[in-house]
């Protein structure tokens, strides 16, 4: 393969990536809801991006679970059912207990000045009563620790998990207030910089079932946003 081949190739690859790093995070963040149908088209104009290209992003999302494609349709944003949302937290167990068992006193004091300007930030956006930021920044503290826990495999299953974490809430949380709280995340935090991962760890374990417990595992519907705008807000 000649030098441009491969440059086109790789350009290619990012470009793509872009596109699916776009739909998840629009997704992540409830801008996109369970069972919405992605019309290329309008992700071409909200993402200025090549269709061959979304639809290489949508398959690979597919793969992932976050997006579905049905055939004469078009493809969809995943709609989780209920026993799926009870194997997403299971595997969110194993997965997150792994990231704490993974990050160190010392992995928490080189880290400290993120640590410490999330958990403020955390502290004001709970006060207040918008729910989208709240959901958004209460879910940032989970992938903090997966970003500190320096275990790149631990790190992408989260990230998959979070995103369809995501699409759970939306479809199964009906209070509202989320139920990922501030207090819980500094506990585990407290535990790290004692050094005391045991403790963390299982703090993390009831954290992640009291966020299990406050879903409604029904045959919930939601209602759908405007694609092209929930991608452009991004």
């Amino acid at each position: 393969m000649t030098k441009t081949a491969t440059k086109a190739s790789t350009n290619k690859q990012q470009e793509i990536q872009r596109i699916i790093s776009k739909l998840s995070k629009a997704v992540a963040q409830h801008k996109l809801k369970p069972g919405q149908r992605l019309v290329e088209a309008q992700i071409v104009e909200a993402l200025n991006a090549n269709r061959n290209h979304v639809q290489s992003a949508l398959q690979r999302l597919a793969l992932q679970h976050i997006v579905t494609i049905e055939p004469n349709r078009g493809s969809f944003v995943a709609q989780p059912s209920a026993q799926e949302a009870r194997e997403i937290f299971a595997a969110r167990r194993v997965v997150e207990r792994g990231i704490i068992e993974n990050i160190t006193q010392q992995t928490i004091q080189d880290n400290w000045p993120k640590i410490e300007l999330h958990m403020e930030s955390e502290q004001q956006v709970t006060q207040g009563n918008d729910r989208r930021a709240i959901v958004s920044t209460l879910s940032h503290y989970h992938k903090l620790l997966a970003e500190m826990c320096g275990n790149t495999v631990l790190k992408e299953m989260f990230e998959n998990l979070m995103v369809r974490s995501s699409l759970i809430v939306a479809l199964y949380q009906h209070n509202d207030v989320p139920s990922c709280q501030h207090n819980e995340h500094q506990d585990i935090i407290d535990a790290l910089k004692e050094g005391n991962q045991a403790l963390a760890a299982k703090v993390m374990l009831k954290h992640l079932q009291h966020l299990e417990s406050e879903l409604v595992l029904d045959n919930t519907q939601s209602t759908a946003t405007d694609l092209v705008m929930a991608l452009k807000e991004l």
